[in-house]
């Protein structure tokens, strides 16, 4: 099982940077760097290619409405190569609200959108002339759509791989059927390992049965807070407010994807009072309303002994890539500590 950590995208690159570059000496094995609608992930991504030196750094995630699949194909190629092989191409929908409302664009058929987004990725890559005839891109622009000059390019740089690994971040059961069938890993959130094959097994699996072979096993990343220690238990409460965020607040009453999730989890009414409460205003109460039960088992905090129990709950749930938080210690020290148990 490999390591890997969400770093700080929010500001003060350079030390964040700094962090990872230690992090790295203690046995981190991949550093993800999200986008939301702060700073844009590429440009920190590439400072971090240029301090770092074996870490795999992926995009965890670029959304897909922000950019062209050309685009998305260019910007993974750049890393790929800055990096010398270490970049993973992270991919998701987002949600409404935030492309709808920030980047102005039509929140509209994010599975076909996934797919095909892929597939012209991959034929980049392979330095083809890229024609792709599909539901959402046609590529070239077919003449009664612009001015009839397009013509199929192929990209100008040489990509240092034809096959950049390609991670999906989804939750819904036909996102989870799509990653299951053509992407390399997958990034679910707010995941319960005990839980995770009742919710998940039976859309992985008509994924998988679907799934080239060329692509070999589906890698997971997952994860939570880890504090190591007799009274670190309390620490799992840290992820109070963010669990009530993503439950409550993000998206309106019938399209939050991670209400959704909460109540296939078998959470129905726990999910209701959290977004109602949230969604009213009262965050305090809404976060108060998260059953402890779930976020001690999302987490990692506890005596060494419990730890290394959630660590084998989340291998034998078919996680390869446990996403950690450290938390209430030296971070470095902690990394030493789960990499040593988790080899």
């Amino acid at each position: 099982m490999r390591l890997g950590m969400q770093i700080d995208y929010s500001g003060g690159f350079k030390e964040s940077a700094r962090k990872v570059s230690e992090y790295e000496k203690a046995g981190l094995d991949i550093a993800w760097v999200a986008e939301a609608y702060g700073f844009d992930a590429p440009t920190f991504m590439g400072y971090l290619a240029a301090t770092t030196e074996s870490i795999t750094i992926g995009a965890g995630i670029l959304p897909i409405f922000t950019r062209t699949p050309t685009l998305m194909a260019m910007t993974a190629a750049s890393m790929d190569s800055l990096t010398d092989g270490r970049f993973i191409l992270g991919l998701g929908a987002s949600g409404p609200q935030v492309i709808e409302g920030f980047h102005g664009v039509k929140y509209d058929a994010p599975l076909g959108r996934t797919r095909e987004m892929i597939e012209i990725c991959r034929k980049v890559w392979l330095r083809e002339p890229v024609t792709y005839e599909g539901k959402y891109y046609t590529l070239p622009l077919p003449a009664d759509q612009g001015t009839g000059l397009g013509k199929p390019l192929k990209i100008i740089a040489k990509p240092l791989r034809p096959d950049i690994p390609i991670w999906i971040a989804s939750l819904g059961p036909k996102n989870v059927q799509l990653t299951a069938e053509i992407a390399d890993g997958w990034m679910p959130i707010l995941y319960l390992p005990e839980r995770a094959a009742d919710v998940w097994g039976a859309d992985l699996a008509a994924g998988a049965a679907k799934r080239s072979a060329e692509l070999g096993p589906l890698e997971i990343t997952a994860g939570g807070i880890v504090a190591i220690g007799e009274d670190a238990a309390r620490i799992a409460e840290y992820s109070r407010p963010m669990v009530a965020l993503y439950v409550g607040g993000m998206g309106a009453r019938g399209r939050n994807f991670y209400n959704d999730l909460m109540c296939r989890y078998g959470y129905e009414a726990e999910a209701k009072l959290i977004q109602d409460l949230y969604l009213d205003g009262k965050k305090d109460e809404a976060a108060a309303a998260v059953p402890a039960e779930f976020l001690r088992m999302i987490n990692l905090c506890g005596p060494e002994s419990w730890v290394k129990e959630r660590i084998a709950a989340f291998a034998e749930s078919g996680v390869t890539v446990l996403n950690v938080v450290p938390v209430g210690g030296n971070p470095t020290d902690i990394i030493e500590k789960l990499k040593d148990w988790t080899s």
